[in-house]
């Protein structure tokens, strides 16, 4: 690779850190053979996740950090004193093949600034991943990052090859939208993604390719003050509406202007994960906004502790639960137990009273849920309604130290 060409990438991936919505899960299967490139599997192609369900193995660029937007809240913002690079459609085919061949890579993850105008962008994306496919046989993994503003034409074509398609939302509500991002809109963005919706389940329906992994969106948290519960009330909107994979919640920390004071915020990161927590409890455990909600304090998530576990020291008359004899949507709610391990737990008691030790087998968070649990050999009697319970689920497990430490 030529130094000109590193440089570029240094820059470029650098710049795309802040895109959150890079999941490959639910990719079809499919394998390049004999003749190709790459593959996926059925649960998608990426091995490694971080703690957030992120993935970490595509090659995660922009097509260039240039832009005609000047968005409050963007690095590479118009107005931001950033270094700016920009690949061409064949750097960024030849960086990803190279990358797949050195096994670095199993995907792509595409995004971009506004260049010229939305329709060229978006046309140079749809030309990357075409070109992949087309010419280079690439089944590997492909995510684009589509923008709104461009023609449905030019979307349509992105969706034949891409594997999932992004609009970012950018901010839970239209009023901070109107303040940090002026020149964008909300109506075009939430139309875009409503149509987009409807280009998927035609082409299911018609068993035709169309961003077969669906479509997922991208929400800034920390760039204004809104609550973590509006920004999921937001999002289960989303999830109703559009029908969407993910919805990925990005960190926003702003840096401090000298003649201004701004207010004391949650840590981002910190902040950014307890969402994808609540997030998944909407999603698969059952649990309303409301209920998240008042886990925490004001409509912001408790910090401390996981949503789950903070719902269950507030709402301790719900508990214990039986393993034995307690409904799915109960077990669920206790903190420690996951849906593979409650679906384990209503297998292995059909056959047998489960004791606390069978449930240690069948789960990793016996520690946490043990409070909350009744076994056939265990019952916390005054345990659940202790004052001190937080701490006691939460403090680090003893562990001996070492004589030649």
């Amino acid at each position: 690779m030529d130094e000109k060409l590193k440089a570029k990438l240094r820059i470029l991936a650098d710049a795309a850190k802040y895109d959150a919505s890079c999941a490959s899960s639910g990719a079809p299967k499919r394998s390049g053979g004999m003749t190709g490139l790459g593959s996926t599997t059925g649960a998608g192609i990426c091995h490694a996740y971080t703690p957030d369900g992120r993935c970490v193995s595509l090659l995660k660029i922009l097509l260039t950090n240039y832009c005609l937007f000047d968005c409050a809240y963007c690095v590479n913002r118009r107005s931001s004193n950033v270094r700016r690079a920009r690949f061409t459609v064949d750097e960024v085919v030849k960086l990803t093949i190279e990358f797949y061949k050195r096994n670095y890579i199993e995907g792509l993850f595409l995004s971009s600034g506004i260049i010229r105008s939305p329709d060229h962008t978006m046309e140079e994306m749809m030309r990357v991943a075409k070109a992949l496919r087309r010419d280079h046989g690439f089944a590997g993994y492909i995510h684009l990052k589509t923008i709104p503003e461009a023609s449905p034409w030019l979307i349509e074509q992105a969706g034949l090859w891409a594997d999932r398609l992004s609009i970012n939302l950018e901010l839970p509500s239209q009023r901070s939208l109107k303040r940090l991002a002026p020149e964008k809109d909300g109506t075009t963005i939430r139309t875009a993604m409503g149509q987009m919706r409807e280009r998927i389940a035609e082409a299911r329906e018609e068993k035709r390719r169309f961003s077969p992994a669906g479509q997922s969106t991208q929400v800034i948290v920390g760039a204004d003050d809104t609550t973590d519960e509006a920004v999921l009330q937001s999002s289960a909107g989303l999830y109703e509406r559009y029908d969407l994979k993910r919805v990925y919640y990005s960190a926003f920390s702003p840096i401090p202007e000298p003649s201004r004071v701004l207010p004391v915020k949650p840590p981002p990161m910190q902040r950014e994960s307890r969402l994808y927590q609540a997030d998944w409890l909407l999603r698969h455990y059952g649990f309303t906004v409301a209920e998240i909600a008042a886990g925490g304090e004001g409509g912001m998530l408790d910090l401390g502790i996981d949503p789950k576990l903070a719902w269950a020291l507030k709402n301790r008359d719900r508990f214990p639960v039986d393993v034995n004899t307690g409904e799915r949507e109960l077990l669920l709610r206790v903190p420690g137990l996951g849906a593979r391990a409650v679906d384990r737990i209503i297998q292995a008691r059909r056959h047998r009273r489960l004791r606390l030790e069978d449930v240690a087998r069948l789960s990793s968070g016996l520690r946490r849920a043990r409070p909350f649990l009744i076994a056939a050999d265990h019952r916390p009697v005054r345990l659940t309604d202790r004052l001190d319970l937080r701490r006691l689920v939460t403090s680090p497990v003893p562990q001996q130290m070492s004589l030649f430490a």
